[in-house]
């Protein structure tokens, strides 16, 4: 149990990949060598953290951005995961996606890009609509964080409340 702990804790925790579902070599790649993983200081007013979960396979997903206030770039990603191998993937992939985008840019990666550039199978696509929603709550997180600068991201087309959260993903924004 401890063993397992230390591994949560690390961002990743070794999953087998179904000998039953053929996967992408960018998923196996993403998979075995995820990047970003790792964690932001929360209480740093720059960084916003979301937290995200998929009841239906149980994957649980934190996505930290850091972003430069006068430009509203995202300069540093972060994220931990845990769940199967897909939400792994789909999670690294899309802190690589974000990494150097303004938060607009970054609020346009759709689930079903992440879907379609993993080729994820048609049972996976709940991981690349939790590594969406992560961002979402990530972005929407740093807002409240810092309420002036919400104008700012409103004149570039993206409003309060955009969050990508699904009905069937629990929704839960931290700062922790």
């Amino acid at each position: 149990m401890r063993r397992l702990a230390a591994q949560i804790g690390r961002g990743t925790v070794p999953m087998t990949i179904s000998q039953r579902t053929v996967y992408s070599p960018l998923v196996e790649d993403h998979y075995r060598n995820p990047r970003n993983v790792g964690k932001l200081d929360a209480k740093d007013q720059q960084v916003g953290t979301g937290l995200r979960g998929a009841p239906e396979c149980g994957d649980m997903t934190q996505m930290q951005i850091k972003v430069n206030p006068e430009t509203l770039t995202i300069e540093d990603v972060k994220f931990k995961a845990f769940g199967c191998g897909s939400a792994i993937a789909a999670s690294s992939y899309a802190s690589q996606a974000i990494r150097g985008k303004t938060i607009a840019d970054a609020l346009k990666l759709t689930n079903k890009a992440i879907a379609q550039e993993l080729s994820l199978p048609p049972v996976k696509l709940h991981c690349s609509m939790l590594a969406e929603e992560t961002i979402h709550a990530a972005v929407e997180n740093y807002l409240s964080k810092n309420p002036s600068l919400k104008s700012k991201v409103s004149a570039s087309g993206i409003t309060e409340g955009s969050d990508a959260g699904d009905k069937k993903t629990a929704a839960t924004t931290t700062s922790a």
